[in-house]
């Protein structure tokens, strides 16, 4: 089974870059330079290189509105760069372990699927999701700090 990681939209990725606001009707904070490892994009799915500024914005990564639409901070390179994905984002993907969990089609979390995975695990819990016809999406988060990474869909 093929599994694409996706990252943010290209357009809202640009939008911030531009000043729009973010989930919170706030404006982006420009950081002036990042402190090296550990400042993740959620565009290009890479680091942000190391004493360039970046971009934290309060981000939602649903269609919807509902209980389970959680919103969080994210990074992102405040210049312009190339989208990543949609294979295993390695460079991204630094810690040792994040929380997978599938959501239904209505963007609910689906019970049972979340859980905190081994990163050099993460592809075959996906695959093992997506066996199930109710998981539409899945989404990768912080085990630490629950923040929005990526999302994975079929393929």
């Amino acid at each position: 089974m093929q599994i694409r990681f996706r990252p943010i939209p290209t357009a809202l990725a640009q939008a911030w870059r531009n000043g729009a606001a973010d989930a919170y009707g706030l404006a982006p904070e420009h950081v002036a330079a990042s402190p090296g490892n550990g400042t993740p994009c959620r565009h290009c799915m890479d680091q942000v290189p190391e004493g360039e500024p970046y971009l934290i914005v309060a981000h939602r990564p649903f269609e919807g509105l509902n209980p389970y639409t959680e919103s969080g901070p994210i990074f992102l390179c405040a210049a312009e760069c190339a989208a990543g994905g949609p294979d295993f984002p390695a460079g991204f993907l630094r810690s040792e372990q994040y929380i997978v969990r599938g959501y239904s089609a209505d963007e609910r979390i689906v019970y049972g699927t979340g859980g905190v995975v081994p990163t050099g695990q993460i592809e075959a819990r996906c695959r093992e999701l997506f066996t199930r016809d109710e998981i539409a999406f899945i989404h990768i988060r912080s085990a630490s700090n629950n923040c929005f990474h990526c999302r994975v869909e079929r393929g």
